[in-house]
């Protein structure tokens, strides 16, 4: 099993910027890529970003593109996601998602075998 820990999550004014953590640990040799989703209110779960744990390939969502970027710490098995000049849309809750299978660039739900908790972020306008 593995488990995962967001942090960094809070309340921040339109045009702010915050850093999310996620920390992993357990059984986490192996880990091929990991990811970050969010879920607003009433809103299904997307895809915000991805990175390839060996060599930190990263990919992005559209909506998110230019303004966030995701980068790892394979010592800590940390990986973070810097979110700059955010706006009320990205208001949600975030997840991190680990995939042990060759899932480098996807964005489905389905190909994350482990995720974390969530940490809340607030965009005020």
């Amino acid at each position: 099993q593995v488990q995962l820990v967001e942090s960094g999550g809070g309340l921040v004014q339109a045009g702010g910027s915050l850093r999310l953590s996620c920390a992993a640990s357990g059984r986490t040799l192996s880990t091929l890529t990991m990811a970050w989703f969010r879920q607003a209110p009433g809103k299904e779960r997307e895809f915000v970003a991805g990175i390839s744990w060996s060599d930190g390939d990263t990919y992005y969502s559209d909506s998110v593109q230019g303004r966030f970027t995701t980068s790892r710490d394979n010592a800590k098995n940390t990986v973070y996601l810097q979110m700059n000049n955010l706006k009320p849309e990205d208001t949600a809750v975030y997840y991190c998602a680990i995939s042990k299978r060759p899932s480098y660039g996807s964005r489905w739900m389905v190909d994350y075998d482990f995720w974390g908790q969530g940490t809340q972020v607030t965009v005020s306008s």
